[in-house]
């Protein structure tokens, strides 16, 4: 990929990639590309996949970090911790003193939108950055497959890393940028979004092993509570749009602060 002659002539940005599929992935290599693009690259990422594991971090064991040799021209690290943990180590080891313009993430198998934010270990990466102060995007790709068709990807991609780094996001928020499958059809464009009001509704399937010792298994459906509204990210890659939500990690419910605070306790 030819770097943008307006990019080259200018200083350019420091970016700090991540992920939760780990570092080997299809998703991250896409991703570590695209950024090459753009600036330079450091890559901190789990060495196994680290999906679902939401803002874990860990405490009760050591997290182990090795240098690597993946990716083309990239300063690229290794992290046996979770996606979170990988940030964390990001700012305050391996890049010490200096100060990334913009953390990014993923690119992530399978889709990350609504309620799935929270169970994310790709946006746990971007929400850990936006805590310390940082611009940050999760990247997700609304396809399962280990083998996943990223081809489409990289014009949107771009597309929003630009628009986040000329114009800036605003600090304490990552933006949770989710892609429609190529296998879907073309993509419309791109719609910044609300989070849809959704949730999986779960089942557990009770079985047994070979040995006859009784185990659980979680199934279940997604119930779109927003159905159709047009507002949502569901919508919008019902749709066929890229959707863009803003979110930030400060969970307190203003609207019910009062509320609350009327109860005499």
């Amino acid at each position: 990929m030819d770097v943008n002659s307006s990019e080259s002539t200018t200083k350019r940005p420091l970016i700090l990639v991540s992920n939760d599929d780990g570092i080997t992935s299809l998703g991250i290599r896409t991703l570590v590309e695209l950024m090459q693009t753009l600036g330079e690259v450091v890559v901190v990422a789990p060495n196994s996949p680290q999906s679902g594991m939401g803002h874990a971090i860990t405490i009760g064991e050591p997290l182990r970090l090795y240098s690597t040799e993946i990716f083309d021209e990239v300063d690229e690290y290794e992290c046996s911790g979770t996606p979170a943990d990988c940030v964390k180590l990001a700012k305050c080891y391996v890049l010490k003193d200096r100060a990334p313009d913009l953390v990014v993430s993923g690119i992530n198998h399978g889709s990350n939108s609504s309620i799935s934010v929270l169970y994310s270990g790709t946006m746990s990466a971007a929400i850990e950055a936006a805590v310390e102060g940082i611009p940050a995007i999760g990247f997700s790709l609304c396809d399962y497959r280990l083998e996943a068709d990223f081809s489409h990807v990289g014009e949107y991609v771009l597309a929003i890393t630009r628009a986040a780094l000329q114009n800036g996001i605003p600090k304490g928020v990552a933006l949770n940028v989710n892609i429609p499958s190529i296998d879907n059809g073309p993509i419309k464009g791109i719609k910044v979004c609300r989070q849809a009001h959704a949730k999986w509704q779960e089942k557990f399937d009770y079985r047994k092993d070979p040995y006859g010792r009784g185990y659980f298994w979680m199934a279940g459906e997604f119930v779109n509570y927003d159905h159709d509204k047009e507002d949502t990210d569901e919508w919008a890659l019902k749709q066929g749009y890229v959707s863009v939500v803003p979110c930030k990690y400060d969970l307190t419910s203003y609207e019910v602060l009062d509320n609350i605070s009327s109860w005499g306790l």
